[in-house]
């Protein structure tokens, strides 16, 4: 099996999540997100575009019900043993044989839990679910289970964070050498996920994006590209990627003589981390941090060039985003601890100067503090 961590590591995962079902009342947990399939038991796979479903009974029991393209992928990449294939078909109906599995399970009357919010469960398929289950079991919502437990890392994943923020180094790097007036955004895009593939890494879980001119306005990508003026700009954000777990960044490159509004925003968006630094640890919450950077940008005169977040926690992600929750935004009351990721991000976006300047890096939470997993300088970039 090609696993990522040692079995016990594992088995320290799921009695976790049993523990938390026992205390919720739940019979079993009926998972629908990748997330917390590879959590869980390493299952590797972009697989949950079609239906598919982990089943963890209170009896530690696992079970999978997937496509036959699957089977070896769950064979390869798992601890699961018991792999149960829906059949392709026309009209083929995966939430009954979900049920047939459940039925053989000794699921039948039990209160499960589901994992409803998930890319993995369509409103499509969730219906038939429903459908299925109807006056078969108890279903009570339960999609952030699995996820309030993997928001803290073990030693042995923030080994992988690490090794995410060398390789989101290594990129940034890559994009810094190819930056210059005339070059190609292509080029540039290229040089950064190559550098990522090189030093051993994985795809991101969304696309990097990338925007000069007045697409470094954007906050997401889009397709088409351009070459770099003599005096331009230029937005990046991307992430290092590594068995899965993302350390992402973000920054404005400045092509030629920064225009003094980027020399404005780029002194709020430096006070602004540094005083989201200050805060990022444990004692205080996510609306905390939102709060330290929110104050720093008004005190510049950049209230309404900021955004209403900035930052989200990071971890193993699979498509389409890479985005996870605790999020920083106002009055958030989830607690920071120690193994927590964030990725902290000050982004400014002026429209009537089609100016930006975005600044952001990851973070390990700490004891006592915040630890980057960059070592690159914060300073302006200018080529």
């Amino acid at each position: 099996m090609a696993l990522h961590f040692a079995p016990f590591e594992y088995q320290a995962r799921i009695d976790k999540v049993r523990q938390a079902m026992e205390r919720e009342g739940l019979d079993g947990l009926l998972m629908f997100q990748q997330e917390s399939m590879y959590y869980l038991t390493g299952y590797d796979s972009f697989g949950f575009c079609f239906f598919q479903c982990l089943y963890l009974g209170g009896d530690g029991r696992l079970a999978l019900l997937t496509r036959s393209a699957d089977l070896r992928q769950a064979q390869h990449t798992s601890i699961i043993a018991d792999i149960r294939i829906w059949t392709d078909a026309a009209g083929a109906r995966p939430a009954d044989q979900l049920k047939d599995m459940l039925q053989s399970l000794g699921a039948q009357g039990k209160r499960l839990g589901i994992e409803s919010n998930s890319y993995g469960l369509t409103h499509y398929n969730g219906k038939a679910v429903e459908t299925a289950l109807a006056g078969f079991c108890r279903l009570s919502e339960a999609s952030d289970l699995v996820n309030r437990i993997r928001v803290v890392k073990s030693k042995a994943e923030l080994a992988y964070v690490r090794k995410a923020g060398k390789l989101g180094d290594a990129a940034l790097k890559a994009a810094v050498r190819k930056t210059k007036a005339g070059a190609d955004e292509g080029d540039i895009l290229a040089a950064q996920q190559g550098a990522i593939f090189a030093g051993g890494g994985d795809y991101p879980a969304n696309e990097f994006i990338i925007g000069s001119g007045p697409d470094a306005l954007l906050c997401r990508y889009k397709s088409g590209r351009r070459k770099l003026g003599k005096r331009d700009q230029l937005t990046l954000e991307w992430a290092g990627v590594y068995r899965h777990y993302h350390a992402a960044f973000m920054r404005t490159l400045i092509i030629g003589k920064p225009r003094q509004q980027h020399l404005r925003m780029e002194a709020a968006s430096r006070e602004a981390l540094a005083a989201v630094e200050d805060v990022l640890k444990p004692g205080h919450t996510a609306g905390e941090v939102f709060e330290a950077h929110a104050r720093v940008m008004e005190a510049h005169g950049m209230a309404e060039h900021r955004l209403n977040a900035c930052g989200y926690s990071l971890g193993a992600k699979f498509t389409p985003s890479w985005m996870d929750a605790p999020m920083f935004y106002r009055d958030n009351p989830h607690e920071i601890g120690p193994g927590m990721v964030f990725f902290a991000h000050m982004i400014l976006m002026d429209s009537e100067r089609a100016a930006a300047y975005c600044l952001g890096r990851t973070y390990i939470v700490g004891e006592n503090k915040a630890e980057p997993v960059s070592t690159y300088p914060l300073d302006m970039i200018v080529r």
